[in-house]
């Protein structure tokens, strides 16, 4: 399936899927296969090597979104969420932990050039091309809220426990966040925070820029997930910790102006989810056409041939939706809010099907930490909780197609 021609694809962006093709086929896939222990290594900082990353570098696709004044790979405006989810889905094929640390880049640097100022956006930007392990975090789930503040509520309960307060020329940040994508590694963290109490969580919600090196951050810990490893998730605490005021981002209407942040990266989980669905497909593909049992190879049982035809049909069904949404967001369309977070939990669900029938259909193999199948299916299984819950996913495609009637506030548990 992934030799089908693409439609509509500009020559860019044939180079650009055919450049990370390769990087993934060359260098990611067989590290990965012949590394396959390295994931279950505690100490994060051995898992996936500089060279990885430096390979990535080389043919630009760790600094997509930066501005080209700055250096970095800008993308055609008119179509460039679709190409996010074209090369995501390519390195996901290889691992969706490495896709996980190069999307945070892109997704982060199309914050930065929209909302930081131009100084510091010469600062960072010049400083994350130049470093090919610089990685950017988005800060905003907290122990006590996650997918839940996005019921379609905007109250002051559901405000972040994270606050910010002003003090003269300084923010001062006391807080906790927990399941960061880069948490653990990254070099600069756009960080949400409430700045006012009193008004509802759209109202009172600010974001800022904070450097790793920021007195009064900790790094609290590496998360431990059972996928999606080459990804260090991270947990962060801030104690009175101080930026200048000019590393306010946006003052009170943060969330609604990471639109610009979360409408792609709905498209680019469905995407890397796809990947996964891709690689499960690719070599349950191969094994069941080489692998002989009862007699004949497997595709000759009528039972193997259905499951991998269901297969083949789930991915092009996320697929077909996938493109749908990315030209959706793309064009800034009404239903782009819909259709985005459609194309996210069908191919959470989708997905994790397929990996399901891939690692029944490798049998005992299928079972084995060293096949690496089981690896595919733990890494779908993660899907069903990034950038928000399938729950929660569903709530926020109700509230987009009957937002007059789709919920209200019944107010704190008495």
């Amino acid at each position: 399936m992934s030799e089908l021609p693409e439609r509509d694809l500009s020559d860019e962006q044939k180079m650009m899927r055919d450049s990370c093709r390769d990087f993934v086929d060359d260098f990611v896939t067989p590290f990965i296969r012949q590394n396959w222990q390295r994931e279950w290594l505690m100490d994060p900082h051995e898992r996936l090597p500089r060279s990885i990353l430096e390979q990535a570098d080389r043919i630009g696709i760790r600094t997509l979104a930066v501005p080209e004044e700055y250096g970095g790979v800008q993308l055609e405006g008119a179509s460039e969420v679709r190409t996010f989810a074209l090369i995501a889905e390519e390195i996901a094929r290889g691992d969706s932990g490495l896709a996980d640390k190069l999307v945070q880049n892109w997704k982060v640097s199309v914050l930065l050039r929209r909302f930081a100022p131009k100084h510091l956006q010469e600062k960072w930007f010049t400083r994350l091309v130049a470093d090919p392990s610089f990685l950017l975090a988005h800060c905003l789930t907290e122990p006590r809220g996650a997918s839940d503040r996005w019921l379609p509520y905007n109250v002051p309960e559901a405000a972040m426990h994270t606050r910010a307060v002003r003090d003269g020329d300084h923010w001062v940040i006391n807080g906790r966040k927990q399941f960061i994508s880069n948490g653990y590694d990254a070099s600069l963290f756009v960080v949400y925070a409430n700045t006012d109490p009193k008004v509802g969580m759209l109202q009172g919600t600010s974001s800022f820029l904070v450097p790793r090196d920021t007195p009064g951050l900790t790094i609290a810990r590496c998360n431990e997930t059972i996928g999606c490893r080459f990804m260090n998730n991270g947990e962060l605490v801030f104690e009175n910790l101080r930026v200048p005021a000019d590393h306010l981002l946006v003052e009170s209407n943060a969330l609604g102006a990471a639109g610009i942040y979360f409408r792609p990266g709905k498209i680019i989980q469905a995407a890397k989810n796809l990947g996964v669905g891709m690689a499960a497909y690719e070599r349950t593909a191969d094994y069941v056409q080489h692998y002989v049992q009862g007699g004949r190879i497997l595709i000759k049982h009528q039972a193997v041939a259905l499951r991998l035809a269901d297969m083949a049909t789930r991915l092009a069904a996320v697929r077909a939706l996938v493109r749908e949404a990315a030209r959706a967001v793309d064009a800034s369309a009404p239903d782009a809010d819909a259709l985005c977070n459609m194309a996210k939990v069908f191919a959470s669900e989708e997905v994790l099907r397929v990996a399901q029938h891939a690692l029944e259909l490798h049998g005992g193999n299928g079972a084995m930490l060293g096949f690496g199948i089981e690896k595919l299916w733990r890494d779908a299984s993660i899907f069903l909780h990034m950038d928000a819950t399938a729950d929660i996913s569903r709530f926020k495609i109700v509230k987009s197609l009957f937002p007059a009637t789709a919920g209200a506030y019944a107010g704190p548990e008495s």
